[in-house]
């Protein structure tokens, strides 16, 4: 995980729901997705590549996040989508967890 960037405090752990999302926009409105699944924190851009529709609005299951409207699922930890309609990934933020704050490294690790 890089140390590199700006880390913000966009939540705090209890804010997200255990296998669940969070949509969170930072201080200059990009919209993010705070994912928990299986004991970590993950943050990708809260808009699918597809159809422009909020990401946290969706499904996570096995590492991964739906998008509700077309079924596109992509990898948090890369943002890879792992099938059609998608092909295109989501860009991901590294995460860090600072007591109970959920800080967010604002540089974009995929794009």
């Amino acid at each position: 995980m890089s140390e590199s960037g700006r880390w913000v405090k966009l939540a705090e752990l209890d804010e997200i729901p255990e296998e669940g999302t969070l949509g969170v926009e930072t201080d200059d409105e990009t919209p993010i997705a705070l994912v928990r699944t299986e004991g970590e924190v993950f943050a990708v851009r809260d808009v699918c590549s597809h159809a422009e529709v909020a990401l946290s609005e969706g499904e996570v299951e096995d590492g991964t996040i739906e998008c509700w409207l077309h079924g596109s699922c992509f990898d948090l930890r890369s943002g890879s989508p792992i099938n059609p309609p998608a092909t295109k990934p989501v860009p991901t933020y590294d995460v860090k967890i600072d007591g109970d704050d959920v800080l967010v490294s604002l540089d974009e690790e995929n794009s």
